[in-house]
């Protein structure tokens, strides 16, 4: 048995095909175009392509974007004043601050200074604490876009055994919480595995779905999995290959080639879950201006 692989190209071009006709008649009918203010401290070189490929994502579907790029020494009482102000624009419906920050500035003190309407991130607590009683909010982009992936591929999660390896605050624990709500997309019974989870295979070889978000290479290997399954790769890590022209090659926390002939479906890396972070970061930005639009 071969897994299906799970095409996050594919499904990213579609969903911001629709996000496309989005905006352009919420232009033509509201006179609204949604607007993304992006906000980049210092001079972090995967940051600054991420902010980069945002941008650029933006365009191609209409989307307004205002660029801050600011020095690794911008304070950060000068960060949250160019927050509040971005709060107070109408012209902008969604703020994103690229994180990591530089080590002087307190990441939550920023994350809470953001207007939780404008949260398109879904970090602050107020959205993270309406996700988890399950009222309308913006959903964290990367599990969003796993949600998205399971449903596009017909996966069924109700009634299913979820195990998410990881319980980071930006891809772990939440996408173990949308697993587990009452919603299209949940009702699954969710385990949530980390560094301190003893005999990791017991639960993993369980797992009618398993996310994988260790941040570590071959954290699961084919032995681990239940025949069947659907594998879902977070991870991107640099592995040094000779081969290669940067003289490295990006490899998910998934052994993909062992567990691919085990596995029913399967992401790869890259290709699978990394496209979807920026594309429902664009959904949400969408979603706000539409509600602005509705007010």
């Amino acid at each position: 048995m071969t897994a299906t692989i799970i095409d996050g190209k594919l499904a990213a071009k579609n969903l911001r095909a629709q996000l496309t006709e989005s905006v352009a008649k919420l232009k033509a009918d509201k006179g609204v175009v949604p607007g993304l203010a992006v906000v980049l401290v210092g001079e972090d070189p995967a940051s600054k392509s991420y902010v980069t490929a945002k941008e650029k994502a933006c365009a191609e579907i209409g989307i307004y974007s205002d660029d801050n790029r600011l020095p690794e020494d911008t304070s950060e009482e000068e960060l949250i004043g160019l927050i509040h102000k971005l709060n107070q624009d109408s012209q902008i419906h969604g703020i994103l601050v690229q994180l990591p920050l530089p080590r002087h500035i307190d990441e939550n003190k920023v994350i809470m200074a953001i207007d939780p309407d404008k949260d398109v991130d879904g970090f602050h607590p107020v959205n993270v604490g309406r996700m988890n009683i399950g009222q309308p909010c913006f959903l964290p982009c990367t599990p969003h876009g796993i949600i998205h992936l399971l449903m596009i591929n017909n996966i069924e999660t109700k009634g299913k055994h979820a195990v998410v390896i990881g319980r980071s605050n930006i891809v772990g624990k939440p996408v173990a919480a949308l697993l587990a709500r009452k919603a299209e997309g949940g009702n699954a019974t969710v385990t949530l595995c980390h560094t301190a989870t003893k005999n990791l295979a017991d639960f993993t070889r369980q797992a009618d779905i398993l996310v994988v978000a260790s941040g570590r290479p071959n954290t699961v290997t084919a032995d681990m999995v239940k025949p069947g399954a659907a594998v879902i790769d977070v991870g991107v890590n640099r592995v040094e290959d000779s081969s290669y022209e940067k003289g490295y090659r990006l490899v998910g926390d998934v052994d993909f080639e062992a567990v691919k002939d085990v596995a029913g479906w399967i992401t790869p890396v890259p290709g699978g879950v990394g496209p979807m972070t920026i594309t429902m970061l664009l959904y949400n930005t969408v979603q706000s201006a539409t509600m602005k639009a509705q007010c």
